[in-house]
């Protein structure tokens, strides 16, 4: 019996490697050779992109849990408990399934280092093997061609879209980005890509590979119908309710999740029923989530300039009553002038908040103040020291008929969350 629990585990992990991100196979090859390298499901599903990776792994569950398959769901980060990193048949991995696996991953791992998430990938993966599941579906982390996921050679692969983040790691530009996505593509398999127009780079490594390739707007598209909405394969038609995920980019993402069934089919089945009832009841937190009435106050985790386009156009096609307030805060790695520039048309009120106290990369408040400098002052609130400060000082200038939206991070969701609860 492990003497270890999961947050020992978890603190244990933060030390055994001296860098938080370290891209490359090797490691977690190796440790997975040493472990049997199990296949974590008959079918394995990965899902990358720079925004829309979480949602599009909820709409895969989704349909495929309608559908009768036993399904495997592994995403990161968490918002509240590492547990949500992974599901199996819509059930969060309990801590001593957790605690099995990061004990095997120790025995096996011997002199080689592994990173916090290189041992979280690998736990999701073996929990999965031993758990008889029809499909696994896995996020990537980071990038793609170097991220510890795409050790398992997947069935199929979607990219989600290309835009730009983690510049420090993957280059400076879409098209150097995209070749790092497509990584996870495989040869004669079905990839893909939901970004309406992808960079080049997407392009010529897919075809390098000699993948399958599977277009949005090419091979397969949507559209919206009234209250209803339309997936379209050549001659294939589906009528869809719309998702409950609410931002208008659920579309793409559903449509890319219903490309990947289709392009399965010959393995994994093709239940029209189940995809109307997958798309109707998908969830993933923290996407546009209501968790407070009058004020409503809204949670998402927007934290780049392509996210933030998308959360400005639904507050656009959305506009509330009152006004709108922002608690944002970011990390420093992350452009706060081009999220600024994409939402700042739509919003009355900032609120920011520092992020230092709940991550090392965390913007300080000082640091968050100057990067705000740009926006006039009198739309500006003193920077808060974390985010239950500046969503209570947002809260309390609120009136019943104005919004609040918290978002520019996970750790700014997670807050709001822990906050105000999940649902409202």
């Amino acid at each position: 019996m492990s003497t270890r629990s999961l947050a020992d585990w978890l603190d244990y992990q933060q030390r055994t490697h001296p860098d938080s991100i370290a891209l490359g196979l090797d490691r977690v090859r190796e440790t997975w050779r040493r472990m049997g390298a199990p296949q974590p499901a008959p079918v394995v599903i990965t899902v990358g992109g720079t925004n829309g990776k979480g949602s599009t792994v909820a709409f895969l569950e989704s349909i495929y849990a309608a559908a009768g398959k036993r399904v495997g769901a592994y995403t990161s980060p968490h918002l509240l408990r590492y547990n949500e990193r992974a599901r199996i048949d819509g059930a969060d991995i309990d801590d001593a399934g957790w605690i099995d696996a990061f004990e095997r991953i120790e025995s096996a791992r011997g002199e080689i280092e592994l990173t916090y998430f290189e041992f979280g990938t690998l736990a999701a993966l073996w929990r999965f093997a031993q758990a008889n599941l029809d499909v696994a579906i896995l996020e990537v982390g980071l990038g793609g061609r170097l991220d510890a996921v795409n050790l398992i050679d997947a069935d199929a692969s979607i990219v989600t879209t290309v835009d730009l983040d983690h510049q420090d790691w993957l280059g400076n530009d879409r098209d150097s980005i995209g070749r790092e996505k497509a990584g996870i593509f495989r040869t004669g398999r079905p990839a893909i890509v939901g970004e309406l127009d992808p960079p080049a780079g997407l392009l010529d490594v897919a075809r390098a590979i000699g993948a399958d390739l599977v277009r949005a707007g090419r091979d397969y598209a949507w559209q919206r119908t009234g209250e209803r909405w339309r997936w379209q394969c050549g001659a294939l038609m589906l009528d869809l309710p719309p998702p409950a995920l609410a931002a208008p980019v659920q579309l793409a993402n559903a449509s890319a999740a219903i490309a990947a069934v289709h392009a399965l089919r010959g393995r994994c089945g093709w239940d029209e029923r189940a995809i109307a009832i997958g798309v109707l009841h998908a969830r993933a937190s923290a996407r546009l989530q209501r968790i407070a009435r009058a004020p409503d106050v809204f949670v998402d985790v927007a934290h780049n300039p392509q996210a933030a386009r998308a959360l400005a156009q639904w507050l656009a096609a959305t506009p509330a009553r009152g006004r709108t307030f922002a608690v944002f805060g970011a990390l420093g790695d992350k452009d706060v002038a081009g999220v600024v520039a994409a939402l700042d048309g739509g919003i009355d009120r900032w609120f920011p908040a520092a992020l230092d106290a709940d991550s090392a990369r965390g913007l300080s408040a000082q640091a968050l103040g100057e990067r705000l400098s740009s926006l006039p002052r009198e739309r500006v609130a003193p920077v808060s020291a974390n985010v239950r400060d500046a969503l209570a000082a947002a809260l309390a200038q609120a009136r019943a008929d104005d919004r609040v939206v918290a978002f520019g991070s996970f750790f700014v969701a997670a807050a709001a969350l822990e906050v105000l609860g999940s649902g409202a």
